[in-house]
């Protein structure tokens, strides 16, 4: 089956969102299907660029009109699925439902080329409005149009258990894996007994709730805690989450300061490849979302959650997960604002036995290239033969 999969930005390196889109990608291809990407980026000359794959399907040009027109200016994508004679198209969402959108899958679905949008989070409303005040257009726009370009969908693909968004059936998936990208974990046997170091890697958001776990460590250490509990924070921290008060904490920093746990919380910045796992192997315990009920999400299936899970960690999480709730490296904490019981930790973690490997036999299923098949199945069951 001849795929397009499509995406209204560009991509990075060190993205795990990018990471995650091409791990779908590879997953199809192991499928048996061919996949093109389609994405927005742009070319050394600076113009903004609409691709698929490395060719320039669409220069849109330099400057705010060139902005404009690829919002807008969708022409080139339909034209080239016409012409290449594209079955499916798999894209996925970026909050941005428009007229133009819509009259593009309005004209996929009069062609006969069926289509399906992931939507990453859902409800995402509460994330979009915390940034509205960026991009308020963009909002009003997305908000008055997603009924009606969803309903020219065959259906939308959830990791959540929504039966029905914005008026169409969903498909429900969990977020995958891609095993040859996450090596195993390989605890660092040099770690002093009586230290237990922890860690959290997110680009982070109010959601993570790292507040929790640096309070936690706080109320742990005031009460008399004997164990040297370490928090190790990996990835982009905003200055806002940091310094700053917001509707839950009163920044990281802060935080620190009133216990006095300087030297109990290591932030690492963006790390990747050998200096990520590196991180990783010094650590025995991840942390995964502590604060989703805070965007009004209860259940959700992230990407996180899974990444540990196949680099055979133990973890912790507050949200709704059924592909981890009941197992057993997993700790649940209330989805609430109270500090993380680190004691808790410390316990689970003293009759602690599974090791690494074990843990990832147990997310095999949940390889990219199971879950965008479910995806296919649920739209072509009656006659697709792969």
């Amino acid at each position: 089956m001849r795929i397009l999969f499509l995406v209204y930005h560009g991509f990075s390196d060190h993205s795990g969102i990018s990471k995650k889109i091409h791990s779908q990608v590879k997953g199809l291809r192991e499928n048996g299907h061919e996949v093109r990407l389609c994405y927005y980026g742009f070319a050394e000359n600076g113009h903004k660029c609409r691709y698929v794959d490395d060719t320039i399907l669409k220069d849109y040009g330099t400057g705010r009109i060139a902005a404009i027109r690829q919002r807008v200016d969708y022409k080139c994508i339909y034209d080239y699925c016409i012409r290449e004679k594209i079955e499916f198209i798999y894209a996925r969402s970026f909050m941005n439902a428009s007229p133009w959108l819509t009259n593009l899958f309005k004209k996929f679905q009069h062609a006969g080329i069926h289509a399906v949008t992931e939507i990453p989070t859902y409800p995402y409303d509460s994330e979009f409005s915390s940034h509205i005040w960026r991009q308020p257009f963009r909002f009003i726009v997305d908000k008055r149009f997603r009924h009606s370009l969803y309903r020219y969908m065959d259906a939308m693909v959830t990791f959540s258990d929504a039966k029905d968004i914005f008026g169409q059936r969903t498909i429900n998936i969990s977020n995958g894996v891609d095993f040859d990208s996450i090596p195993l974990h390989e605890p660092n046997i040099v770690v002093p007994n009586n230290q237990l170091h922890l860690i959290g890697v997110a680009e982070v958001h109010i959601w993570h709730a790292y507040d929790r776990l640096i309070a936690g460590l706080g109320e742990y250490y005031r009460n008399g805690g004997q164990r040297d509990v370490i928090f190790h924070i990996v990835g982009g921290v905003h200055p806002h989450q940091m310094y700053e008060d917001c509707a839950y904490h009163p920044g990281f920093k802060n935080i620190i300061d009133k216990y006095g746990i300087q030297d109990k919380v290591v932030f690492h910045g963006q790390l990747f490849g050998d200096k990520l796992t590196d991180v990783f192997n010094q650590c025995q315990f991840a942390i995964g979302s502590l604060g989703r009920h805070r965007s009004g999400i209860t259940v959700i299936k992230t990407l996180k959650n899974r990444e540990y899970a196949t680099r055979g960690m133990p973890f912790v999480y507050s949200e709704q997960d059924s592909d981890f709730d009941q197992q057993p490296y997993v700790l649940k904490v209330p989805a609430d604002e109270s500090p993380v019981d680190i004691q808790q930790i410390i316990d689970f973690m003293n009759h602690f036995t599974m090791k690494p490997e074990d843990i990832r036999k147990t997310v095999e299923h949940l390889k990219w290239k199971t879950q965008m098949q479910r995806v296919l199945d649920a739209i072509f069951c009656d006659f697709l033969v792969v």
